[in-house]
């Protein structure tokens, strides 16, 4: 189960290389029916514009369709806040992956018309943490 890694994220390490949480983490975003809208390879970024050496850090930036469609019906301004950020770094040897808290982020806005929004993006984030972090099930032959 995910840990709070913050007071703004769903976080949680695995033992999978990180090539393959990133595309564990793309798969279970689609399963979850969130949409990739962009992706930022943080450390090429920063090696092209700076020539900052750093670990590998990936930026997902999601969207599930009805619940960002909900989310501005209550709250037109709440794109300023979208898409959902999932991340999948390295550091110090160890992979994680996070998410961002919706519950936490949605509740700045004050709007409790986002409420139910905000527990089923928190719970499907929570999902995908979870289930990206973990090795796949071996396929029967």
């Amino acid at each position: 189960m995910p840990q709070v890694g913050s007071s703004y994220t769903l976080s949680t390490t695995t033992d999978l290389p990180f090539p393959e949480a990133v595309e564990r983490a793309r798969e279970e975003l689609a399963a979850e029916e969130f949409g990739v809208l962009c992706e930022i390879d943080v450390q090429a970024t920063l090696k092209a514009k700076l020539g900052v050496e750093r670990d590998p850090y990936v930026i997902l930036g999601a969207c599930n369709p009805s619940l960002a469609h909900a989310a501005l019906e209550a709250e037109p301004g709440l794109g300023t806040l979208l898409p959902c950020n999932v991340v999948v770094y390295e550091r110090d040897g160890q992979v994680h992956i996070a998410a961002i808290d919706a519950e936490r982020m949605l509740s700045i806005v004050g709007n409790d018309q986002l409420t139910d929004t905000a527990s089923e993006v928190q719970r499907r984030l929570s999902l995908v943490v979870e289930r990206a972090a973990a090795r796949p099930a071996a396929s029967a032959a």
